[in-house]
């Protein structure tokens, strides 16, 4: 199915937002590599912020998102090693969906100058997972299968190397070098971590 004029848009400008930023990206870019007059965008967007507010809004709610809606947070997480993996794995699909890759990638251009997306990060992404997380470790102590701890460091700890791992990932795609190295390494850190903190 052809996509629709929109969508190529909004690809387009992903793409080229991921290479040159927000400020190095500009309608006349985006409307060239379309192949569509500069004025056409205007007749699906109001102009370029309210393109960049419909790629966060549509790429900002990740895997994670479906993952939290099938059950609650204090079910799911009853699951233990197994919530965690979950979890993870969710984390890693973002790193190798080329969409999410190039959000991500945008999203590390941008966070040193510009304070909506450093927003956007901050709140709707980072401190959203660790809510989850701290959530989930407080259920686990709970039920005890972990030792207790401060769930909120423990979400810290468990968190970071996910992130690093994703960064890593995509910098070696970006110099099209092999990550199947740090694929695997989502899960050893799951393996790793719960040693660490089961009972």
């Amino acid at each position: 199915m052809e996509k629709s004029t929109k969508e190529k848009i909004l690809d387009v400008a992903l793409e080229l937002f991921s290479q040159k930023g927000y400020k190095g990206a500009s309608i006349r870019m985006i409307a060239s590599k379309v192949g569509i007059r500069e004025s056409a965008i205007y007749n699906h967007f109001k102009n370029k912020e309210d393109i960049l507010n419909t790629i966060v809004s549509t790429l900002s709610s990740s895997s994670l998102d479906l993952l939290m809606a099938e059950k609650p947070i204090e079910e799911s997480a009853k699951k233990g090693k197994s919530f965690l993996r979950e979890f993870a794995t969710s984390f890693k699909l973002l790193a190798y969906d080329d969409k999410s890759e190039k959000f991500f990638r945008f999203m590390m251009i941008e966070l040193m100058q510009n304070a909506k997306m450093r927003e956007i990060f901050l709140n709707d992404f980072h401190k959203a997972h660790l809510k989850v997380l701290s959530q989930a470790f407080f259920v686990m102590m709970q039920e005890g299968m972990i030792r207790s701890s401060d769930p909120m460091l423990m979400a810290q700890e468990f968190l970071s190397p996910l992130f690093f791992y994703r960064m890593q990932a995509t910098l070696l795609r970006i110099d099209a070098q092999d990550s199947r190295q740090v694929a695997t390494l989502f899960e050893k850190h799951i393996d790793f971590f719960w040693e660490m903190v089961s009972l």
